[in-house]
């Protein structure tokens, strides 16, 4: 029985020995900080936009103006 017990215990330690220690996963969460727009994505393409159809009015406004 003694040498029963011996022999587990002996092989139960190298089984153990055997084996790759275990690795502890540390995850740390962090918040970061993300600048406010102002403005939205649609918004800021509005506002191109609408200074682009600005250009053009001006340029038909300035050919019709110099037919006088």
């Amino acid at each position: 029985m003694k040498k029963g017990l011996l022999l587990t215990a002996l092989a139960l330690s190298l089984f153990g020995a055997c084996r790759e220690p275990e690795s502890k996963t540390v995850v740390k969460e962090v918040e970061v900080e993300q600048p406010q727009e102002e403005k939205g994505a649609l918004e800021r393409t509005a506002e191109k936009v609408d200074s682009e159809v600005d250009e053009k009015v001006d340029e038909q406004i300035d050919k019709i103006g110099d037919d006088n």
